[in-house]
């Protein structure tokens, strides 16, 4: 969602100190559509699509057909969890370039304590899985400096659309330090589980702002050490810890209008990789103005297709901060 803050002049222009300034947001949507079947629909324009913010409906200001390219960050976990399958993981990355659209720009980025740019944003494949193939690390996940690291990356990307598509078990060390706390008294899974609101993280929140503002649509693909439900020995907090971190991985992508993939074998992952690559071919851009004012609340967003029985994908909506 692109937020492009205008001022609008209610006044006589000769009169500065009757000028009343408003501010209105240019609102940007990434949008798939399926059918009763669940394949993608490509062929729809402008006319085919309505959107609502808070039931009232808006005019389209601009229109993007699902050829248009994306601006993508390839963002890696290479911290110490993911080295017992680094070529595997590698491969499955390689097929997901080969499955772009060629005018696509790509940069790959990756992270464990530290955020790195491998490539920069280029339309080279060859550069792209060169980047790829020389990521390494170990230690510590910071996921959500990541994430953020990535969001101004394509915020240099000017009007372009763009997507985040994030492979990691979704364990942020800081995180979960803070979850381990919250949860440190339970007896059970269940009450340590109630005990962290995943969702109130301010980290994560500030992430989600920031994607709104800037229209990221975010696909994490969630590697299977971070399932709460394959954990060898858990524990009351580890479950927690566990599960909260799956939850904001949800969040991401709900929030954006993405889809999380779970990755249950490590053979699914190229299978996955190819699927988010179809899904972005898929997308179309919508764009509306905004109604006037950053008065923090949620204003809720439905987009509908003139044909019934099609269903439209998009974020549910967004914060006017």
């Amino acid at each position: 969602m692109l937020f492009s803050f205008v001022a609008c002049n209610v006044a006589d222009a000769q009169e500065p100190d009757e000028v009343v300034r408003v501010e209105t947001a240019l609102v940007q949507l990434n949008v798939g559509v399926v059918d009763a079947r669940g394949q993608a629909i490509r062929s729809l324009s402008q006319n085919d699509f309505t959107i609502y913010e808070n039931g009232v409906k808006q005019p389209i200001l601009n229109f993007e057909p699902v050829e248009s390219p994306f601006s993508l960050v390839i963002l890696l976990d290479m911290s110490g969890s993911t080295i017992s399958f680094r070529q595997q993981l590698k491969q499955a990355v390689g097929r997901f370039l080969d499955a772009l659209s060629p005018a696509d720009r790509v940069a790959v980025i990756q992270f464990n304590r530290n955020v790195k740019t491998l490539s920069d944003f280029s339309t080279d494949r060859k550069k792209a899985d060169y980047a790829i193939s020389i990521a390494e690390g170990a230690g510590e996940t910071y996921l959500y400096d990541a994430v953020r690291y990535a969001l101004k990356a394509l915020d240099k990307e000017g009007k372009r659309r763009k997507a985040i598509v994030l492979l990691t078990d979704g364990i942020d060390t800081q995180m979960r330090n803070a979850d381990r706390n919250a949860a440190s008294r339970a007896e059970s899974a269940e009450a340590a589980v109630a005990l962290i609101d995943a969702r109130a993280s301010s980290e994560l929140n500030a992430v989600l702002s920031d994607a709104d503002k800037l229209g990221v649509t975010i696909y994490p693909l969630a590697l299977p050490s971070g399932d709460p439900k394959r954990l060898a020995l858990p524990s009351p907090v580890q479950t927690a810890i566990y599960t909260a971190a799956r939850t904001r991985l949800q969040s991401l992508a709900d929030r954006s209008g993405g889809r999380l993939n779970d990755i249950r074998r490590l053979d699914q992952m190229a299978r996955l990789y190819a699927e988010v690559a179809a899904d972005l071919r898929s997308l179309y851009t919508v764009g509306y103005r905004g109604a006037p004012g950053r008065d923090g609340k949620w204003r809720e967003i439905r987009i509908e297709v003139v044909q019934p029985q099609l269903i439209a994908r998009t974020r549910p909506g967004y914060f006017a901060r």
